[in-house]
């Protein structure tokens, strides 16, 4: 099987190539794609060395499958290039996600949607997919009215020159700025750029791709802000149910629910934290409370890594659900 890793010089493009080798994903050869400063240069992957080619040689090389991480303009002009030459596309942008045509996939949630003709897929936002994995057993349980979601977001979700900085500030060093504050000991309330009605991209993603995946009746609100943190991103959730329920009926629903691990013992301390989530593909959830404000309503606390979950291991499973639905074949 012939892959093509659009972005792979790029953080999340590094993650994708190393979870498509964890997961020994049936890779024949490696299509390794980038900018044109970058064409040329070698990259190692599995014991052998592929040359970085450009966008067009890569869709003239008619992969079997490409993962693309290289920003939505990039996805928009070339992802249907490559569904024209046949390659099924699993697009890691914003791109395609409220495109009505396009399905937007988390494998756990909503895989059995996927048919021969979806050739280009989209991959939700991060934030989203977290949210998502933990919301699906007790939408399907109790029936979610309405989600108020306050996420505290990494910095490698802003990319390597936001890392550069926090590594910088830390060091007292003067260098190029990612934000246009500091990061080190701060909180930003501000992930992506603002809209007219005052919310983020990133907050109105929360909200418009929570519909598209799990229902077009939940309402969401949030507030999305980045935090000096490598490991992942962290969610606090008050969600409201239409029936009410049994705290541990909810701990075993989530328990029991596929990439869900539960960490959740107040007396112990346990809970979870992006500095263990970081390097790992579930979704851990805890803290979880009634709120003993309003009725029907719950408290929980969603932790992920960014980069596996959120992005390229979410990409690499809906890979693997085209190879079981036959849709790729080995």
């Amino acid at each position: 099987m012939r892959i093509a890793v659009v972005g792979a010089t790029g953080m999340v493009g590094n993650v994708m190539l190393k979870v498509l080798r964890e997961q020994n994903f049936p890779v024949t050869e490696l299509i390794p794609v980038a900018s044109e400063r970058s064409v040329g240069q070698k990259i190692d992957f599995a014991g052998m060395s592929y040359s970085i080619v450009g966008l067009q040689t890569a869709v003239d090389m008619k992969p079997d499958l490409a993962i693309f991480s290289a920003g939505g303009e990039t996805s928009l002009q070339w992802a249907p290039k490559f569904a024209e030459v046949g390659t099924f596309v699993i697009d890691n942008s914003s791109a395609w996600r409220m495109d009505p045509t396009k399905k937007l996939i988390v494998p756990e949630i909503n895989g059995d949607l996927l048919t021969v003709d979806d050739k280009i897929i989209a991959n939700p936002n991060c934030s989203t997919i977290q949210m998502m994995l933990a919301l699906a057993p007790l939408h399907k349980a109790y029936t979610v009215k309405r989600v108020v979601v306050s996420t505290y977001q990494s910095i490698t979700g802003t990319g390597m020159k936001a890392v550069q900085q926090m590594e910088n500030e830390r060091a007292g060093i003067d260098g190029e700025m990612a934000y246009a504050y500091p990061i080190d000991k701060n909180c930003i309330p501000h992930c992506d750029s603002f809209l007219d009605n005052g919310y983020t991209k990133e907050e109105m993603k929360l909200t418009q791709e929570t519909k598209k995946i799990l229902d077009p009746s939940i309402r969401v609100t949030a507030t999305a802000v980045r935090v000096p943190v490598v490991g992942g991103h962290s969610e606090a959730l008050n969600v409201e149910f239409e029936k009410d329920f049994e705290l541990q009926e909810v701990r075993k629903l989530l328990h029991d629910s596929p990439g869900v691990t539960l960490k959740d013992d107040p007396t112990t301390n346990t809970y979870p934290m992006a500095k263990y989530a970081e390097g790992k593909d579930d979704v851990f959830v805890g803290r979880i409370r009634r709120d003993e404000s309003q009725e029907n309503t719950l408290n929980m606390w969603v932790v992920a890594d960014n980069l596996r979950k959120g992005a390229a291991t979410n990409a690499v499973q809906i890979a693997h659900l085209l190879i079981q639905k036959g849709f790729l074949k080995m």
